[in-house]
């Protein structure tokens, strides 16, 4: 039902129960926010978004009050900014004054603010006591002292990845942003996904740094620096630097890299082809079976993290094959770079993530190899360009320079939620039948719905297939399993809600138009290439050949399962 408002003295349609933020976005009126997400509802906590409505004793959130017919509002009256400005000096009493050395410097919401209301001193003193910065993650690096009590990272914990590893502690003045016994994050329930530092406003939550053990490594003449990148990662790249997300993108990326200094770049959707075509054979061996069903991907290290703590009971049914980034890491150090005549200790691998929990996945194998050595976000990749003063305008594309570079279209789609799993039916059906699926594409695991099933009939065997992102979904379906559904066959889980195209390591700010960007240059991938399925990758086929046995093999197991690959069964 429509009624009538006015805001700023103007008539508006608007619907009953809208709230009036919500009008305001509507008609291109912008009020600040501060606690306010548009993909949880909203508590009003910060006061930020307050605006004036006659007739009323108090300013009103208008992230949290609903419009009702008539309503008379202002947005900016001097009431109203008078109230804000109140708010964000209060704020900056207990914040500390090192935005020149902050990492959200230029993009810290609590620094727009300040500028937004002309706030140039500090209005009110307050005694700071010391806090510890919890430095110990190997993912995520907390400073509470930046932390403005907004509540945005614990909703977003507790809410869309389902963990609750930081939550308000103490009352009245005492509360604060902390983890379970003040145990830092490492030590609790954290699953290392980053989506709290997507939505922290401020730097009290940030990635921990590995730019100055690459730079090093850069600087090294005794290593051999090379780098492996993410499907994601040239779409990113391209929306930050204001590029067309085409094909030269991704020549484009590889010829930033070798101007930074490494040796060789990899396309890391080879290794996904891999992947592909080990779960494919996996599955087929389960499905006879009738053992481990369903098969749970598990690519996404924070998803695997979560079920290590929360659900080990699910864990034979998770897949045992390693993530493309770890698979990639070792074929480059045990094959690539060692038929070279390089040898693997001086290899630097550097590692290119959408995703900061891959930096806590990058662990020595069962040799005592580390695959990775380092891994890197995209927003750390963002400012190492910057750093080496990389002008995209004047760089040409560069061609690949290695065959490694090969994949198929269905390694890039990894990147968006359905897309693994898109992939892996593909590969399955070629093991199963010796044809290709027809179609390939997949309506109904595509978009960016949070949740996405299809049943799909290989071999004359229905299967039922399940695509869920952000992790509070997956525990619903899991849920569902423990309570009785059955004839569920695969499922893909991807922590961060639409897969890693949102992830922890990627572009501060992003909205949904960034999402469907991104997800649009993957699947515009997937209709150009002429290779879109793994087992027609002639380079696979080549490494299967000379260094890989049969998917699903011992000698495979060996190098490509996670752990002791010996004391896992199917």
């Amino acid at each position: 039902m429509l009624l009538t408002i006015e805001i700023n003295e103007q008539q508006v349609s608007a619907k009953r129960g809208e709230t009036i933020l919500t009008v305001l976005n509507r008609i291109g009126v912008k009020v600040p926010t501060l606690c306010y997400l548009s993909s949880l509802s909203p508590t009003g906590a910060c006061r930020m978004c307050v605006v004036e409505v006659e007739g009323l004793p108090h300013l009103v959130p208008a992230c949290s009050h609903q419009v009702e017919e008539w309503m008379q509002i202002h947005t900016h009256s001097p009431r109203v900014l008078k109230a804000r400005k109140n708010i964000v000096e209060l704020l900056l009493a207990n914040h500390p004054d090192d935005c020149l050395y902050c990492d959200r410097n230029g993009t810290c919401e609590l620094q727009g603010l300040s500028e937004e209301l002309q706030i140039r001193e500090r209005k009110y003193i307050s005694r700071q006591k010391p806090v510890q910065i919890d430095k110990a993650c190997p993912s995520i690096q907390r400073d509470p002292a930046k932390c403005v009590l907004c509540g945005r990272c614990s909703r977003v914990c507790k809410e869309i990845i389902g963990v609750a590893a930081i939550d308000s502690v103490g009352r009245g003045s005492n509360t604060r942003i902390g983890t379970s016994y003040n145990r830092g994050l490492n030590f609790n329930a954290c699953v290392k996904c980053g989506q709290c530092i997507i939505a922290c406003p401020t730097g009290a939550l940030t990635e921990r740094k590995s730019l100055p053990q690459v730079i090093e490594a850069l600087g090294d003449p005794g290593l051999y620096p090379v780098v492996q990148f993410s499907p994601t990662v040239p779409a990113a790249i391209a929306e930050e630097f204001g590029l067309k997300s085409n094909k030269d993108i991704l020549n484009l990326l590889r010829y930033a890299l070798k101007r930074i200094g490494f040796r060789q770049s990899f396309d890391i959707s080879l290794a996904s082809d891999i992947n592909l075509t080990e779960e494919a054979a996996i599955f087929l061996e389960r499905l006879q079976g009738n053992k481990n069903l369903p098969m749970f991907t598990s690519c996404c290290p924070a998803w695997v993290r979560y079920i290590d703590i929360f659900h080990p009971q699910f864990s034979p049914k998770l897949s045992p094959v390693k993530s493309p980034q770890q698979i990639m890491g070792t074929l480059i150090k045990k094959y690539i770079t060692s038929s070279a005549g390089i040898k693997p200790e001086k290899v630097f691998v550097v590692s290119v993530m959408p995703c900061t929990a891959k930096k806590a996945e990058a662990e020595y194998d069962s040799e005592g190899i580390r695959p990775v050595d380092a891994v890197i976000t995209v927003r750390e990749l963002v400012r190492l360009i910057g750093l080496l003063g990389i002008d995209f305008d004047k760089l040409e594309p560069e061609p690949n320079d290695t065959a490694f570079n090969m994949s198929s279209s269905s390694g890039r789609l990894f990147g968006i939620s359905g897309g693994h799993l898109e992939g892996l039916m593909r590969s399955i059906n070629f093991l199963s039948t010796g044809q290709d699926l027809n179609p390939g594409k997949i309506n109904e695991l595509r978009g960016l719905k949070p949740r996405k099933e299809a049943k799909i009939r290989i071999n004359k065997i229905p299967l039922n297939v399940i695509a869920v992102s952000g992790l509070a979904n997956a525990i619903e379906l899991m849920d569902e399993i423990e309570n009785g559904r059955d004839n569920i066959h695969i499922v893909e889980v991807m922590a961060c809600v639409n897969g890693c195209i949102n992830g922890g390591g990627m572009k501060i700010g992003s909205d949904e138009k960034n999402l469907k960007a991104r997800m649009k240059a993957l699947y515009d991938a997937d209709e150009e290439e002429m290779v879109k399925v793994a087992h027609k990758n002639p380079v696979l086929t080549e490494l299967y050949e000379k260094f890989l046995s049969k998917p699903n093999s011992p000698g495979n197991q060996e190098i490509l399962w996670k752990g002791n690959s010996k004391s896992q069964e199917l």
